[in-house]
C-alpha cells in the first residue's frame, strides 16, 4: 500500500543527512545509514513563496521536520496557528518558547488562501500551546478549521495542544468537526517530565476520551516517539491505553535531536524494529499505524486517513 510503501526509507542517488544533532557519547556517530533525506526539488520553492506570501508559520520549518524536502516538493505543509512562540518548554521541540503575542486575527483565513493556492485536498493544523489564553485558543481553532473547510471544501485534521484539560476548549475545537482529531502522547509516561514538561499523560487520555464520547465517529489519532529511553514493555502499555480510549490511529517515529540544547537520542531505533513494534500495534486494535524512522504525526496524513477509510468499507462489506 502507498502508505506502507512511504514509511520505508530505500535507498536513492541524491540523499543528504537530515539536520539534527548527533547523540554524544565521548565521540560523535554517524547517522545509520537509513536516516537520510532527498535533496530539495522544484516544487519546494512554490511552497515557501506560498507560506512567505501569506506570512503562515508551519510545524515543517519551526519543529526543523526531516521530512520538509518530501513534502514542500510536493505542494504541501502542515500549518502552524497561533503564533511561532510556545508557552511549553518540552525538552525535544525546537520550536520557539517564551513570550507570546496577540493571535492574528485573520490568520484563518490566510491559511485557508494557502490551502486554496496549493491545492490541498487534506489539510493538516497544529498550533503553538497557548496556556496563556483562557481557551488555549479554542476558538481560534475553530474558525480556521471553518475558514479551510468553507474556502476549498478540503477534509481537515487537527493536530492539537491538551488545552490544560479545559474541556469547553477541547468541545469548541469538536464543534468545527475535524475529519480526524489528533492529539500525541509523544512518550510513555516515566519520561514525561524529562521530555514532556508541564503535560500530563492522563490528561492526553482523557481529552482522546473526550472526542470519542462527543463524536463517536469522529477517528481519534495519536502518536509517539521512539529513541528517547523507553522500553517495548511501556510502549506496549500506552499503546493498551490509548487502545481503552478507543484511539483508532496511531503513528510511531524516531526522535532526533533538533540542536545540542534539546534532549539527546538514547537510540536509533532499526526501520526493521519499527515494522516489528508497528506491528504489535495492529494486533492491539488499531484501525491503521504508520511505523518508520521518519514518521511524524502530519506525514502522509491524508493517505492514512483514507487508507482507514477504505478499510472500513472493506469491513462493512
Amino acid at each position: 500500500m502507498a502508505l506502507q510503501a512511504a514509511t520505508r526509507q530505500t535507498a536513492t542517488l541524491n540523499f543528504v543527512p537530515v539536520n539534527t544533532m548527533l547523540p554524544t557519547d565521548g565521540a560523535q556517530r554517524r547517522l545509520p545509514r537509513w536516516l537520510k533525506r532527498p535533496l530539495p526539488q522544484a516544487g519546494m520553492a512554490y511552497t515557501s513563496d506560498v507560506i512567505s506570501d501569506l506570512r503562515l508559520e508551519t510545524v515543517c520549518e519551526s519543529a526543523r521536520c526531516p521530512n520538509r524536502t518530501e513534502c514542500w516538493s510536493q505542494k504541501t505543509a502542515t500549518f502552524m496557528i497561533g503564533g511561532n512562540v510556545c508557552t511549553r518548554p518540552c525538552g525535544f521541540c525546537s520550536v520557539p518558547k517564551g513570550k507570546t503575542e496577540r493571535l492574528e486575527l485573520d490568520e484563518p483565513q490566510r491559511v485557508a488562501a494557502a490551502a486554496a493556492r496549493l491545492g490541498l485536498r487534506y489539510v493538516v493544523l497544529t498550533s503553538v500551546t497557548r496556556d496563556d489564553l483562557p481557551d488555549g485558543g479554542a476558538e481560534h481553532w475553530y474558525r480556521t478549521v471553518i475558514a479551510v473547510r468553507e474556502l476549498t471544501g478540503a477534509q481537515v485534521e487537527v493536530l492539537t495542544p491538551d488545552f490544560l484539560g479545559n474541556r469547553m476548549a477541547i468541545h469548541r475545537v469538536i464543534e468545527s468537526r475535524p475529519d480526524v482529531f489528533n492529539h500525541n502522547t509523544e512518550t510513555v509516561p516515566r519520561l514525561y517530565h524529562r521530555v514532556r514538561r508541564n503535560a500530563d499523560y492522563q490528561r492526553t487520555l482523557d481529552l482522546l476520551k473526550q472526542v470519542r464520547d462527543e463524536a463517536p465517529e469522529m477517528p481519534t489519532k495519536s502518536g509517539l516517539m521512539l529513541g528517547l529511553g523507553e522500553t517495548r514493555d511501556e510502549l506496549l502499555e500506552v499503546f493498551a491505553d490509548l487502545r481503552a480510549v478507543d484511539c483508532d490511529m496511531l503513528t510511531l517515529g524516531q526522535y532526533l535531536q533538533p540542536s545540542p540544547e534539546h534532549l539527546p537520542v538514547e537510540r536509533y531505533v532499526p526501520p526493521e524494529e519499527f515494522d516489528e513494534i508497528g506491528e504489535l500495534a495492529r494486533k492491539l486494535g488499531f484501525s491503521m499505524v504508520a511505523s518508520g524512522p521518519f514518521v511524524r504525526s502530519s506525514y502522509h496524513a491524508g493517505e492514512m486517513a483514507e487508507e482507514m477509510e477504505l478499510t472500513a468499507s472493506r469491513r462493512q462489506d
